[in-house]
């Protein structure tokens, strides 16, 4: 974003509506419900409440223009706004309800107008005259944009695009993406799942499992730490055997524990014993510890005998005696005195 771009920015107080077709019909009067509006997953947080204006959501978006890619003017006296992406050029003057695109005459679905001191012009067309698509959600009233940006996202490992997202029966295969297909996230749903669009312009839902795609972002990976924690406090009392086997659940040690919450809550496959998950992912200070990261400490005598998972908040969820089983405590001196190393799988 250049600095040049910011200050027009600033001076517009742009903001964009949202046309959500007949969803809707109110008055040119604040919304009653808050209407969120998501750009590729991302909330954006308008200055002040939509209004509606016979379906058409009008909603305060500064910054949404460049959000999209597009680079903007601003005439002040003729009060007319020029965004160019690529090889499209939208110019529209407020008040009018015609724009021009690329030169032609579009008609808008209302026109363009002040109010709160913002510059209201449609989301709906605007996005589309960008390449982006906008869609309406009437369960969680969401306006979902989402941006022509490059199919960023490459699938690592063939996956079902779903309907829904649920790997059950009842979610139909809109069809298998195969490796080195790409797409682009719309938005993180859960811990487990993406919703995406296809470069054939299909939507759907696939697996947010590390196996499956090279999606990573600092918010589905604390989505995840979380998932596994919950996951590995299902057992929690479960009795510590040293030694017990993987393929069961009844009893754990240490490391089956970890392999078995790693392997159930996210597809990834660990060593069977600590000190070879010891070699995995990527090494971590004490100080930058997210949840889910590894914890190894030496035991019986051991270099490395013993692995914990970080659980957030100086928490450790872990098994090591018969007398507690699968048991969360304090990330405490003891365990300090003890540490060898941390390690990232996620």
């Amino acid at each position: 974003m250049t600095t040049r771009t910011t200050m027009l920015l600033s001076l517009l107080g742009l903001a964009l509506t949202a046309t959500v077709g007949g969803y809707a019909h109110a008055d040119a009067a604040p919304s009653p419900q808050p209407i969120s509006i998501y750009l590729d997953g991302q909330q954006l947080q308008p200055e002040t409440r939509p209004l509606n204006i016979g379906g058409t959501v009008l909603v305060p978006m500064r910054g949404l223009f460049e959000a999209q890619g597009a680079e903007l003017s601003w005439n002040n006296a003729s009060k007319t706004v020029t965004a160019v992406k690529g090889g499209t050029a939208l110019t529209y003057t407020l008040g009018s309800s015609t724009a021009l695109l690329n030169g032609k005459t579009t008609q808008l679905a209302v026109p363009g107008q002040l109010s709160q001191g913002y510059s209201m012009i449609p989301l709906r067309f605007v996005s589309e005259a960008l390449g982006s698509e906008v869609s309406w959600e009437p369960a969680s009233g969401s306006v979902l944009i989402s941006s022509a940006s490059a199919y960023e996202t490459s699938v690592t490992w063939g996956v079902n695009l779903r309907s829904t997202p649920d790997a059950g029966s009842s979610a139909a295969s809109l069809g298998l993406l195969p490796a080195g297909s790409k797409v682009h996230v719309i938005r993180e749903v859960d811990a487990l799942w993406l919703e995406v669009r296809t470069a054939d312009h299909m939507r759907g839902y696939v697996s947010s499992k590390p196996k499956f795609t090279d999606y990573r972002s600092p918010s589905l990976l604390q989505k995840q730490g979380e998932a596994l924690i919950a996951s590995g406090k299902k057992y929690l009392n479960t009795p510590y055997e040293f030694g017990a086997s993987p393929d069961q659940t009844n009893t754990f040690d240490c490391s089956s524990f970890v392999k078995r919450v790693f392997g159930d809550t996210l597809g990834i496959e660990l060593p069977r014993v600590s000190y070879d998950q010891a070699q995995e992912g990527r090494k971590v200070g004490l100080d930058e510890l997210r949840t889910g990261d590894l914890l190894f400490f030496t035991a019986r005598g051991l270099d490395i005998g013993h692995v914990a998972i970080y659980a957030g908040n100086n928490r450790i969820l872990h098994t090591y005696s018969k007398e507690q089983g699968v048991h969360m405590e304090d990330f405490s001196s003891k365990w300090k005195q003890r540490f060898v190393t941390a390690r990232r799988i996620l």
